[in-house]
């Protein structure tokens, strides 16, 4: 059995999550609220990435995925859009060495292709280089939806002619782009929204959600804790009975 569909297995009393993912919202309202163009919004949330990593890492969580650009957000303004992968390009470039000294394996998810060549050779280049630590497991989902990704699983194995009776859970699984990586047991949204956002579809179907209003480049280790008392809270049956 592989591993992202065994986490099944482990106990419900668990107060760290194995998994923690992040739909990292709020950072244009941020901005307007410091009266800053949206761009250093844009900003501050990069900036707040790495202390988020570095806290999750201290308190044991072994894969953290951070939602940077989802398929949607190319229906914001270009010069927006450009803005945020100049960031992401400065981000990588900036933080794959320091992450890389303290073991992070770092891994992008999503659709590449329509990406400027040069954030796409950053990408390739930080994936390349933290391939073998055994540190932290990061993975930032660019350019990415939940809804691409079962069609593209679809297509594939469509494509490899896989037969009908032949298709599970465990072989679907195998062409999304999280393959070998556990499903999130913990999703947080900030910003105050209480949607999904077409993020982790299929792998969060027994996730747990925390939401909470406070913008992205304000959470903190404190913010941290409050999800993962409220997480500790709950009772993860997995369709099945409580115990």
């Amino acid at each position: 059995m592989k591993e992202h569909i065994s986490t099944t297995s482990r106990a419900v009393s668990d107060s760290i999550p194995h998994h923690v993912a992040i739909i990292m919202d709020g950072n244009g309202r941020w901005a307007a609220k410091q009266k800053l163009p949206r761009i250093a919004g844009h900003h501050a949330g990069a900036e707040n990435c790495r202390p988020i990593i570095q806290t999750m890492s201290s308190y044991g969580v072994k894969y953290l995925t951070l939602y940077a650009f989802s398929t949607e957000n190319w229906r914001r303004p270009s010069i927006e859009v450009q803005g945020i992968f100049i960031l992401m390009g400065e981000f990588i470039t900036h933080n794959t060495p320091l992450l890389h000294k303290e073991f992070v394996k770092i891994n992008f998810i999503g659709d590449f292709s329509k990406l400027p060549k040069e954030l796409q050779g950053k990408i390739h280049a930080a994936t390349e280089l933290t391939q073998n630590n055994t540190g932290l497991h990061l993975i930032i989902a660019v350019n990415y939806g939940g809804r691409a990704e079962i069609i593209n699983a679809t297509q594939r194995i469509v494509q490899d002619k896989i037969k009908p009776r032949d298709i599970n859970e465990e072989l679907f699984n195998s062409y999304l782009y999280t393959d070998k990586i556990p499903s999130p047991d913990l999703i947080i949204r900030t910003g105050g929204e209480m949607r999904i956002s077409n993020f982790l579809l299929w792998q969060s179907a027994y996730s747990e959600y925390y939401f909470t209003s406070t913008l992205w480049p304000d959470f903190n280790q404190d913010e941290i804790n409050k999800a993962f008392k409220i997480y500790k809270q709950r009772c993860r049956r997995f369709g099945g009975l409580s115990k």
